[in-house]
């Protein structure tokens, strides 16, 4: 019989000695850095503000890899970017008040495509928690409200022995599937402190596993096993559970054809003959979806762009295999497995038996040349064209960052990935600005690693001050802003439903000589010389700007 004593892990010798003798002059900061040290963080982004400035100086005395943006919005893109890549949690280090309300919109971001950023924010003094005014500077009646709705989990550390328990709690949170932001506040008072706790160095955090239920797996693998028409959608749960491998090993045993949502891009080889690539956004592409008898879909809740603007209407059986409970049958009745799904995939792979269909291969290729015959039909050379001259310039392992702009859009649908994980984009929460810090947070990840961004000249504006940051740690990243003078999709938009547009032309700075006055190389590049000047850039150390002054136009809707 084992009694919970037995389970009590007695401290080394030298733990022992250690604890007794704890460094003089450490602080509730210190505690923060040596827990997110022992949990095995070795990068943090963030900025310092007046509250956070205990915090700020135990990573300064820390051997933390400190990443500094110019923006909190800013920093938590490259953060999320971090954790996209690494699949580890990342630190987000930010102040009390304006300095935390910054970090909203890109924990939003991480928050849609599950990223796991543990953003640590300074409070106001101990006393002043609880919803009273006593008129602290950045005082917000409830700082954690504004957080609440956005991320998985809320902590809140109010005394120095609380934060290894609290930041562990988080880290855990942050890394249970579905991975996803986190936030904690820690007091400005609690982080100066002085504190007599011995050092952190036993922490543990374990994120839970969430296993499919064998039953629904059962009945999953029966209904595939039967069918004459499967159809596989993988969607963004499939990249951050790593399980491209299994997902291509189920395609090929059932000799399902595959389309992979903009979250899921590289999810599955572009080229296979089962792949039916990514053209969400196609009338004949839903038509066949909706053709199929059973759908399976992992790791995608079937959102707005997933299900061509809320017109695909699936006609057979939907299994979806998604690990937010949220988005589980959330747009369509399905046998629901909430799972990850590498787990889930791995669980019909033991079960399902091998499908002969001899003709799938062929209707994947007739779908995809009926795509073709109607892109032929419209005038957009141009687009195609730009989208080739990327993905010949860009090396096949490196990671690209697509803001909120026409190209962007294009790419979704047309863009071939040629990996799992190394293409990303804002469409979870649909924000400008996140191409540019993302790819920085990227390149932190990989360094030596050439990373593209993409952005427009609006989106641009977001993030021209996080030049200084490519430029501070030489960062091998090569922004390519495609400048049409304005929010180009937006003029689109209002023009087609308005019959004008209104707030979408800007004044904008001479793009190159900007870098330059930071000391990024810069130069404009046309579409004929776009692939030699991208590669070139790509291919020198260091940041880069290219500037590509065009006009770019959307395919024709095709879902009405």
């Amino acid at each position: 019989m084992t009694h919970d004593h037995d389970l009590v892990l007695r401290p080394t010798e030298a733990q022992t000695a250690a604890a007794l003798a704890p460094p003089p002059g450490r602080t509730g900061g210190d505690l923060v850095v040596e827990t997110l040290r022992s949990l095995g963080a070795t990068t943090v982004f963030g900025l310092p503000g007046q509250h956070a400035l205990g915090l700020f100086d135990a990573v300064g005395r820390s051997d933390l890899r400190l990443i500094g943006l110019r923006t909190e919005n800013n920093a938590a893109f490259a953060a999320d970017a971090y954790g996209r890549i690494t699949g580890e949690a990342v630190p987000l280090l930010l102040s009390t008040g304006p300095g935390a309300l910054m970090a909203l919109p890109a924990l939003a971001e991480a928050a849609a495509a599950s990223a796991p950023v543990l953003a640590i924010s300074s409070q106001v003094p101990a006393a002043g928690l609880g919803g009273g005014r006593r008129g602290h500077l950045h005082e917000l009646r409830d700082q954690s409200a504004s957080f609440r709705d956005v991320v998985k989990s809320v902590h809140t550390a109010r005394t120095p022995s609380q934060i290894p328990s609290v930041v562990a709690e988080a880290w855990e949170s942050a890394l249970t599937t579905p991975h996803g932001p986190v936030w904690v506040e820690i007091p400005e008072d609690v982080l100066r402190a002085e504190t007599v706790i011995p050092q952190v160095t036993g922490m543990d955090a374990t994120p839970h596993e969430l296993a499919p239920r064998p039953e629904l797996t059962a009945l999953a693998s029966h209904w595939l096993a039967g069918a004459a028409r499967p159809v596989i959608i993988a969607g963004g749960g499939v990249i951050r559970s790593d399980a491209a491998g299994k997902l291509r090993q189920l395609a090929e045993r059932l000799n399902a054809p595959v389309v992979t949502t903009f979250g899921g891009k590289g999810a599955f080889p572009w080229t296979h003959p089962l792949s039916l690539q990514s053209w969400l956004e196609d009338r004949h592409m839903t038509d066949f979806l909706e053709d199929a008898d059973v759908l399976l879909v992992v790791g995608s809740g079937l959102g707005e762009l997933s299900s061509n603007y809320h017109t695909f209407f699936p006609t057979g059986r939907v299994v979806q295999i998604e690990a937010d409970l949220g988005k589980l049958e959330s747009n369509h009745a399905a046998l629901g497995i909430h799972a990850d799904a590498r787990l889930a995939l791995q669980a019909l792979l033991e079960t399902v038996p091998a499908r002969e269909d001899p003709t799938a291969p062929e209707r994947v290729r007739m779908v995809l040349a009926d795509i073709a015959a109607r892109l032929s039909t419209q005038d957009v050379g141009l687009e195609q064209g730009l989208l080739r001259s990327v993905r010949a310039a860009l090396p096949a392992r490196s990671p690209s960052f697509w803001d909120m702009t026409m190209l962007s859009y294009w790419a979704w649908s047309a863009f071939d990935p040629k990996h799992p994980n190394t293409m990303h984009s804002a469409q979870g929460a649909g924000g400008l600005g996140y191409a540019f810090p993302a790819a920085l947070g990227a390149c932190v990840a990989e360094p030596g690693t050439p990373v593209l961004a993409v952005s427009g000249d609006g989106g641009a504006m977001y993030s021209l001050a996080d030049l200084a940051t490519a430029r501070q740690h030489d960062l091998d990243v090569t922004w390519l802003i495609v400048d049409d003078g304005g929010y180009g999709i937006l003029r689109e938009y209002m023009t087609a439903s308005f019959g004008r547009a209104t707030g979408t032309e800007l004044t904008r700075p001479d793009f190159v000589a900007l870098a330059a006055s930071f000391g990024v190389p810069a130069a404009t590049t046309t579409p004929e010389t776009l692939r030699e000047d991208l590669a070139k850039s790509l291919a020198e150390p260091g940041p880069s700007v290219l500037v590509l002054p065009t006009t770019l136009k959307m395919f024709a809707p095709t879902h009405v």
